[in-house]
């Protein structure tokens, strides 16, 4: 028989790589929206190229969290009250965002424009930077006791590996949205784009070395998969290598490409290493959370995996077709607001 357990991890895993894909240059076009436009009309267009999509792409992980508090609901609970204060955080900045977004175009004094385009910038910055933070302590190994309760406060989360994991994906997540900006605005705004995502592209990669070499002492990733870390983290390397060089020969499809792949391999890697665990507890291995002791009951499986069968299929097929509708370059004959 099926493994449901298993079925569930990996789904789970696939609700974060098309949340991490999707939201990663949804907040790489903010950060870097008060630095490439250049006046009020270039910044419109940089907000319209993801206006119609950000509020769907966010949709991701609320289903990430609903699944994993229907499947897994020991984890889910242990990891919202570990992470309660950084989660907070994270979603003043959302809310902060999602309003920026709104109430931008209310007035077009410039001072009002000027702090809800600043509002966007810090509301998709802080979410980029903790979300590497979040899932650094899931592989690093958290306070966690033997009733699966987090034992820790909020600088329990904070070290140099994690904090250094939150630099990495805020730079990738701005190189993704960069890239995704040559391919949606007017070329002289593309070709700033394209600059950017060149001049930062290097030293992403090297931050994320970096971080490789951490992870050796910090985790346990490389003892469970062996010295070679696996095909999934030596892709992702691989392909923000290929990105640095694709965006600075100016292949910005190919560079968005391996920037969604590098991603994508991230986040495959970062399962792969917890595998079977969901949570790993720094106080005593046999008290981590894995995809056994925190799941639900056999038949709660069961039918979320028929739901899921049914309803994940649609919601794939409208936002797919939601992005070939806005598929076009946003120009400045562009008047639609979002």
């Amino acid at each position: 028989m099926i493994d449901l357990n298993i079925v569930w991890f990996v789904l789970v895993a696939v609700l974060f790589i098309g949340f991490f894909f999707l939201e990663g240059f949804d907040y790489g076009v903010g950060i870097v929206l008060p630095f490439l436009g250049k006046d009020d009309t270039e910044r419109r267009i940089i907000i319209n190229t993801i206006g119609p999509h950000w509020d769907g792409n966010e949709v991701w992980l609320i289903t990430a969290g609903g699944a994993m508090f229907a499947a897994f609901p020991e984890w889910y609970a242990t990891m919202f009250s570990g992470f309660y204060l950084a989660l907070f955080v994270m979603l003043i900045a959302l809310i902060l965002r999602g309003v920026a977004f709104e109430f931008r175009s209310k007035n077009e004094a410039p001072q009002w424009r000027a702090f809800w385009d600043w509002s966007i910038f810090g509301g998709s910055a802080v979410p980029a930077l903790l979300w590497g933070v979040a899932i650094a302590n899931l592989v690093r190994g958290l306070p966690i006791d033997e009733s699966f309760t987090f034992t820790g406060n909020f600088f329990s989360l904070l070290s140099p590996f994690t904090l250094l994991a939150g630099v990495a994906t805020l730079l990738v997540f701005t190189m993704h949205g960069a890239i995704f900006l040559t391919m949606k605005t007017e070329e002289d705004i593309a070709i700033r784009a394209q600059k950017l995502a060149g001049d930062i592209a290097f030293p992403t990669l090297g931050v994320v070395i970096l971080l490789v070499v951490l992870a050796y002492f910090q985790t346990d990733v490389f003892q469970r998969l062996g010295v070679n870390p696996g095909v999934a983290a030596v892709g992702a390397a691989g392909a923000l290598f290929a990105a640095a060089l694709l965006i600075r020969r100016g292949q910005r499809g190919w560079a968005f490409v391996s920037t969604a792949l590098t991603i994508a391999l991230t986040v495959v890697a970062t399962f792969q290493g917890l595998f079977p665990r969901v949570m790993v507890s720094s106080l005593n291995p046999d008290w981590s959370l894995t995809i056994y002791n925190a799941s639900s009951s056999p038949y709660t499986l069961r039918i979320m995996t028929i739901v899921a069968l049914i309803f994940v299929p649609i919601v794939l097929g409208y936002q797919a077709w939601s992005y070939w509708v806005f598929r076009q370059r946003v120009t400045r004959d562009t008047h639609l607001e979002y």
